[in-house]
């Protein structure tokens, strides 16, 4: 298969842009863990990737593409055949489905399709399988999640990746390192994983924390739970009535879940999801 442009090449349904600055490929490289684990590949494109992971580890890859599929298949047929490489084609979230991507510890490195690279890592937290997670993502996308508190980029993303290991922006990448070059700066995010996060209500309880960012943290609970549960509960644990959701630490979070997620019923998250999705509609308007 013969792709003579690659900018012509590129869907734009499933969001690629090829990344086939070599040096950046060579600092995904140095930055992965120090071990022998199978890495898994989510999106290989035209394989740039995939050839330097091939040089280290043995790799599965999957790929929604039936045309990057046919590439690939025909580029690394000598991997394939001596069993290096691995390559699924279809939907990866359909294969995320039994729970585990792979039936066996691994290391996830892609350079991930921006629109769908948060839901990407969302469902590696909660793979036990999974023991990093080392992604090219919108540097937005790679601050909120790396963000520490204090910081006002600190969102529940980054809670939930302090919930589940270390998350570090390695760093940036330019649009001019990809074809065709994207409209934002992207990031490098390793998060090293030391426990997996498979609570969906403590997800629902997050975006209800951080519902309205820059307003007072009981102020958002209180839109969910009872406001003299929420008084008390700040009270018992000695906390600042004033806290921002920015300003708690990601123990806190876990405190205060602890204490009120028996009573996050259903009602109230299908209540909550009513005012995301207006939110949403509105700031799209």
């Amino acid at each position: 298969m013969i792709i003579e442009n690659l900018a012509e090449f590129a869907s734009k349904k499933f969001g690629q842009n090829f990344l086939k600055d070599d040096t950046v490929l060579h600092k995904i490289i140095q930055a992965m863990p120090k071990d022998d684990l199978r890495v898994a590949e989510i999106g290989p494109g035209l394989g740039d990737l995939t050839k330097e992971l091939l040089g280290v580890r043995n790799v599965t890859a999957f790929e929604v593409d039936k045309r990057l599929c046919e590439h690939l298949a025909t580029e690394f047929k000598e991997s394939i055949h001596n069993g290096n490489f691995e390559l699924r084609c279809g939907d990866v979230l359909e294969r995320w489905e039994s729970g585990t991507l792979l039936d066996e510890p691994y290391h996830l490195v892609a350079n991930l399709p921006y629109y769908i690279a948060t839901n990407i890592i969302l469902k590696a937290f909660k793979d036990e399988h999974c023991q990093s997670i080392l992604v090219m993502v919108q540097k937005e996308v790679a601050v909120k999640f790396s963000a520490k508190p204090l910081q006002k980029e600190f969102s529940s993303l980054s809670v939930l990746a302090q919930s589940v290991g270390e998350a570090t922006l390695c760093f940036e990448v330019p649009p001019e390192a990809f074809v065709p070059a994207p409209n934002v700066t992207s990031a490098v995010l390793l998060i090293e994983k030391n426990q997996s996060q498979d609570d969906e209500k403590f997800e629902a309880f997050l975006k209800i924390a951080f519902a309205q960012p820059r307003k007072k943290l009981s102020k958002n609970l209180s839109t969910a739970f009872s406001k003299d549960i929420v008084n008390a509960l700040f009270s018992q644990l000695e906390l600042d009535s004033n806290l921002r959701p920015h300003e708690a630490e990601t123990s806190i979070y876990h405190h205060i879940y602890n204490e009120l997620k028996d009573k996050l019923d259903g009602k109230q998250q299908s209540k909550q999801r009513k005012r995301s999705k207006s939110r949403e509609k509105n700031s799209q308007q």
